[in-house]
C-alpha cells in the first residue's frame, strides 16, 4: 500500500509541473504575440481586420485637429460620418449701382441741371493737337475749369497730352475708341468702344468716368441706354461754336464767341475741339478763348466742370 502511494503521488507532482510548464510557455507566446508587429505573408491582403478598422476610425474620431492623419480606410469613414464643412465665399453683386444719379439716366445732357449763372466749356479731341498748348494755356492763366473728350486713338497717339490735361485740374471724358457712329451698332460693339477708350485714357493718366460724348452727337435711346448700361452719362452740348470748320468754312474767332453769348444760359454746356482744320490748319477755338472767357466773365458766368452735373 505504501508503495502504490508513493508511485502515485510521484504522478502527481509530474503532473502538476507539466502543468506549469505548457501554462509558462501559452504566457511566453501569447506575450511575444502581442509585442511583435503584424507582418503580411507573400501573397496576402494588407487591409486590416475589422476589429482593427473600427479601432483607429474610433481614435480618429476623437483625435485633435493636429493628429496625424489616418489611414485610407480609417479617413473614409471619418469623412462619412463628420463631413468637413464648406468654406464660406461672399458673392460679387450681379449688377452695380451707376457712378451717377439716376435722374441721369437716359439723358444726352444739354445743359446742366442748375440755376446758377455758370457755364461748362468743353473739349473734344480725336483729330490732331495743334489747339492744345494755347488752350491749356489760356486755362491756366485765367484759372477756368475745363471737360475734355478724348477718344482712345488719340489718348494713344497723346499720352503727354492726357497728362498735361490732367495735371491742370481739368475732367477727361470719353469720347469712344475709334469716333465712329455709334447708332446702329449693337450693345455690345458699343460698350466695346467705350471699354477699349476707357483703358487707353486710363493707361494715359486719366478718368473718363462718368462722362461720353457720342461721335458726330449721333445717338438714340438704345444706343443711350447702352452707355448707361457701361456706367456713363452722355453729355451733348447748348452750342457749338462750329470752330471746327476753320476760316475755309467761313467762321471767324469773333463768330465763335458770338456763337457762345448768343447761346449764354445757366448751365449753358459750350463745345469746342482741340485740333486744327484739316483744310487751312486753323484753330479757332484755342484763338478765340481768351476773349470768350472775359466776354462771360463780363456777363455775370463763372465756370465749371461737367462734375457740376452730379449736384
Amino acid at each position: 500500500m505504501i508503495t502504490w502511494l508513493r508511485t502515485h503521488r510521484l504522478v502527481a507532482v509530474g503532473a502538476s509541473a507539466l502543468v506549469v510548464l505548457l501554462v509558462a510557455v501559452l504566457s511566453v507566446v501569447l506575450t511575444r504575440g502581442g509585442d511583435e508587429p503584424d507582418v503580411a505573408e507573400p501573397g496576402a491582403s494588407a487591409t486590416p481586420t475589422t476589429t482593427t478598422t473600427t479601432e483607429t476610425t474610433a481614435t480618429t474620431t476623437s483625435a485633435p485637429a493636429t493628429s496625424t492623419a489616418p489611414a485610407t480606410s480609417s479617413a473614409t469613414a471619418t469623412s462619412t460620418t463628420r463631413p468637413s464643412p464648406k468654406p464660406t465665399t461672399s458673392m460679387a453683386p450681379t449688377t452695380k449701382a451707376p457712378p451717377f444719379p439716376a435722374a441721369l439716366r437716359g439723358q444726352d445732357l444739354t445743359v446742366l441741371p442748375t440755376s446758377r449763372k455758370v457755364v461748362a466749356l468743353t473739349f473734344d479731341a480725336g483729330a490732331n493737337s495743334a489747339g492744345l498748348p494755347k488752350i491749356l494755356a489760356t486755362l491756366s492763366a485765367k484759372q477756368v475749369p475745363a471737360t475734355f473728350f478724348l477718344t482712345g486713338t488719340w489718348a494713344q497717339s497723346n499720352p503727354a497730352g492726357v497728362r498735361s490735361i490732367a495735371a491742370g485740374g481739368h475732367r477727361v471724358g470719353n469720347h469712344s475708341m475709334t469716333h465712329q457712329h455709334l447708332r446702329g451698332m449693337s450693345d455690345a460693339a458699343v460698350a466695346d468702344e467705350l471699354a477699349r477708350a476707357e483703358r487707353a485714357i486710363r493707361a494715359a493718366g486719366a478718368d473718363p468716368r462718368p462722362w461720353f460724348r457720342f461721335p458726330f452727337g449721333d445717338r438714340d435711346a438704345q444706343t443711350i441706354a447702352a452707355v448707361n448700361a457701361a456706367g456713363y452719362v452722355p453729355v451733348r452740348w447748348t452750342v457749338d461754336t462750329l470752330g471746327w470748320k476753320g476760316t475755309s468754312g467761313g467762321i471767324t474767332a469773333a463768330q465763335v464767341t458770338e456763337r457762345t453769348l448768343n447761346a449764354l444760359r445757366p448751365g449753358e454746356i459750350v463745345l469746342m475741339h482741340i485740333g486744327s482744320n484739316p483744310e487751312d490748319k486753323s484753330t479757332l477755338d484755342a484763338d478765340a478763348l481768351p476773349g470768350m472767357i472775359d466776354a462771360l466773365r463780363a456777363r455775370g458766368y463763372g465756370f465749371v466742370t461737367m462734375q457740376a452735373a452730379l449736384g
